[in-house]
Formats: C-alpha cells, structure tokens, sequence
C-alpha cells in the first residue's frame, strides 16, 4: 500500500469515527411545560404540545426559580438574558428580561436562536448601555463575540433567578428545562427552573 492509500485511509478512519462520535453525541433540547410527578431524580412533564416527558435529573442537580422585578432592576453591567424577536431595522424587540445573580455571571454568554415564540433569539450578556425611549428602554447588551441593541416595552416581563429546592417541584408547576436527549432516546438534564408563588419561567 502506497503512503498516499495509507493516508488516505487514515483519514478516512478519522472522519468515520467523528461522524459517528457526532451521531452519538447528546441533542440539546428544551422543555417546558407542567409538572406531572416526581419520583427519585425522574421528573414528568406535560409539555406546552401536550407530550408526557420523562427526564432524568442529574443528582444533586440544582432547582431554581424565579421572583417578580421590573425594568428598574435592570441595571449597567448587570448580566441578564433577553428573549426576543428580530425587527427590520436590526434591533431585537425584548419579550422577558431574566436577571442572573452574580454567580451566575457568564451563563450562556452570547446570541443564539430561541424556539419561545416564532423567530425568538436567546441573549445572555452584559448590559453595557441603557438609554430611556417613549415606551421603555432601549439596551446594548455585549458579549465576548459581540453585542446587540434591544428595544424594551414598558410592560416587559422581568423576572430574577432565585434557588429553590426539590420540594418545589410539585404536581401542576411550571418548569423550564435545558435538557439533553441521549442517543438512547433517554431525556437528562442538569439542573432545572421551576415556577413558584405566581411566577413562572418566561423563556
């Protein structure tokens, strides 16, 4: 065998076993919807469509959820992420604004399309700017590749990460996941947002 059929062979191999290690690589997806039950570490969803989702929670995998603020507690330098919609002149049209705490610093950082809504963008980055407009605010937010401009109605939906534990995780809560389908069809997922006391995962 020449050296050219041997390294081409190799590469061959090479490209057959990244094919196959993306093939079996984890899919992300979301979930959201209602709490059925929960049992052990193994959590049942009614989604938004109607499914029955079965996810296995990570151990000791941490629950969050969410208290009620305002477009007041947004604030320069803070880091958040926006749900939005693109408009014709560039901008992005804010739908929730989620505040991270401090430790939460860099969750996510950057840009990325959304399924909450037809066309959303998720953004999680730093609010670098804020200026007030007629109906709200207008903020650029930066990221490590970048930075967008979001004009925010009045009358957006603020909310703030908060902890919570398992025992928020109740039959008819709503929860939000950022979950991983596994090449065997199993659902897992790291940590999840459960909605308490009136206040429900917006994203």
């Amino acid at each position: 065998m020449t050296r050219f059929k041997i390294a081409s062979s190799s590469a061959l191999a090479v490209l057959f076993a990244a094919s196959l290690a993306l093939a079996q690589a984890p899919t992300p997806t979301r979930v959201r919807g209602t709490i059925e039950s929960l049992d052990g570490q193994t959590l049942t969803v009614k989604s938004r469509d109607g499914a029955t989702v079965v996810i296995k929670l990570a151990d000791n995998a941490p629950v969050r959820t969410f208290t009620k603020s305002s477009l007041d507690d947004v604030k320069q330098g803070g880091f958040v992420g926006i749900t939005a919609t693109p408009q014709p002149d560039g901008t992005q049209k804010a739908v929730e604004i989620h505040i991270f705490p401090e430790a939460m610093r860099g969750t996510g950082e950057g840009h990325r399309p959304w399924d909450l809504v037809p066309d959303s963008t998720m953004t999680n980055a730093t609010v670098d700017s804020q200026v007030a407009v007629s109906d709200g605010q207008k903020l650029v937010l930066k990221y490590k590749d970048g930075e967008k401009t979001f004009i925010v109605p009045s009358n957006v939906i603020v909310v703030t990460f908060a902890p919570a534990t398992t025992a928020d995780l109740k039959p008819g809560a709503k929860v939000f996941l950022n979950a991983l389908k596994q090449p065997d069809g199993t659902i897992t997922a790291p940590n999840v947002t459960v909605g308490s006391n009136g206040v429900n995962p917006p994203m």
